[in-house]
């Protein structure tokens, strides 16, 4: 049975579903997973009743016998992580902080190969570009085995360290959007770019959320704009809370919902007292995912205001549902809001470009007949076509499965008649359908 040791910075994680959506796709094939954390899971999710949401493996707290074993092994074996060792140390340019940090996570990898020692493991998997991955080649160099790894967004775009040694090592690196790859083949052009896959993400089909209690043109209520995502700085909840001093100056009738937890919160909290948002701001917390439905149903806008994103799910989420997005044209985001077709974009940090759209939809929605169709029910209905067709999470997946076992095959597993060469130099990127483009 093909055995894949599967490695994430914290497993499980609310924001990241897709770690274990890619887990269940391959037991769902009869690949054999070892699902593994660096971190200590999400008190919430740890301890669940779903068995694909247990990590096997778990590296802290760190014990002290296997930290001993760890060197050993390091040491017996030693020609095979002795190039990453000399990268660390002599070559690159990469902050003392940042070298001591990967001679720990060098460390890190020994111990986590002695974990894995003896389970069989063909293939070791990381999700995301940060320590962990770094866990995991090392790992898989001890072991003997390859290993893979998906960058995102800020793990290549703003904290890429080591990137080029991981990429060089990987046996390929899939990645959630045009964008990235494009970025990796022009910053990293020793890169072999047959290794560089797009492999989107995408979220569950549900029915469209239709507004309540809003009818016909001429009828007025407060604008409600959501936004959905951890209150940490690149996240950018700040540039949204000043955005919304704009709108109240500026007359607007509006209440902002913010999902979300994260270490930000008490410096939000003081810009929103700051501002006098207290009446038309609220941080909402935590929202599970079953709660976020009647969120979406009551939002008229939902945006993003991030500095650095792949291509966000909540962008999916909210399409799905039919509701208006508003979010920065930046990296891959522009891959699924087309401007004025399936959603808005605005120009990246400039307040008084996302205050002039929100404006700018707050007069369509209120002058457009809401009883017949009207532009902004088109747009609504592109958007959810275009999460339907490119952004489809078990259309995905699927894609997904087929290509992670052809580009990991080896004779033991291979189809008939495949060869790792059929496979080396192709586009393993799911179709991005035209069909959107062609109702417009």
């Amino acid at each position: 049975m093909l055995t894949i040791a599967y490695l994430a910075n914290q497993f499980p994680a609310a924001v990241e579903p897709y770690v274990g959506e890619e887990i269940q796709e391959l037991r769902q094939r009869g690949v054999k997973v070892i699902p593994g954390s660096v971190r200590r899971p999400d008190a919430g999710l740890h301890g669940s009743a779903n068995a694909d949401a247990e990590p096997e493996i778990r590296i802290q707290p760190l014990r002290v016998l296997i930290l001993l074993r760890s060197l050993g092994l390091a040491a017996r074996r030693w020609d095979r992580i002795a190039d990453l060792v000399k990268r660390v140390l002599l070559t690159g340019k990469e902050s003392p902080k940042h070298r001591l940090k990967a001679l720990l996570h060098t460390w890190l990898g020994a111990y986590y190969a002695v974990l894995l020692q003896g389970r069989g493991v063909d293939h070791v998997r990381v999700h995301h570009g940060y320590f962990g991955s770094w866990i995991a080649m090392v790992g898989a160099r001890l072991l003997g085995v390859s290993f893979s790894l998906t960058l995102h967004g800020s793990d290549l775009l703003v904290d890429g360290a080591y990137l080029d040694t991981k990429l060089k090592n990987c046996l390929f690196c899939a990645t959630i959007s045009d964008y990235n790859r494009r970025y990796i083949l022009e910053h990293f052009p020793e890169i072999d770019p047959g290794k560089i896959i797009v492999s989107r993400l995408g979220v569950d089909v549900v029915a469209r959320a239709d507004s309540e209690g809003r009818t016909c043109k001429g009828e007025r209520w407060p604008l409600t704009v959501l936004a959905v995502g951890r209150l940490h700085a690149v996240k950018d909840h700040a540039f949204l809370i000043r955005a919304c001093a704009r709108l109240r100056e500026g007359g607007l009738d509006f209440k902002c919902l913010i999902a979300g937890e994260g270490p930000e919160r008490r410096r939000l909290e003081s810009l929103i007292r700051e501002n006098q948002l207290e009446e038309g701001l609220t941080l909402l917390g935590h929202v599970g995912q079953s709660q976020m439905d009647p969120l979406y149903r009551r939002a008229d806008v939902v945006v993003l205001t991030s500095r650095s994103e792949g291509i966000p799910l909540v962008l999916m989420e909210a399409m799905i549902r039919g509701r208006l997005v508003l979010a920065p044209a930046i990296t891959g985001i522009p891959e699924i809001v087309i401007p004025g077709k399936t959603g808005f974009l605005y120009t990246p940090g400039e307040v008084e470009d996302f205050v002039a759209r929100i404006l700018f939809l707050d007069m369509l929605m209120h002058s457009e007949d809401r009883c017949a169709v009207s532009r902004l029910d088109w747009i609504r209905h592109t958007a959810r076509l275009q999460v339907l067709h490119n952004f489809n999470r078990r259309k995905n997946l699927t894609h997904f499965g087929n290509r992670f076992l052809q580009l990991i095959a080896t004779p033991d597993f291979a189809p008939q008649n495949f060869t790792n060469q059929d496979f080396t130099n192709q586009d393993w990127s799911p179709p991005h359908e035209d069909i959107v483009l062609q109702q417009i």
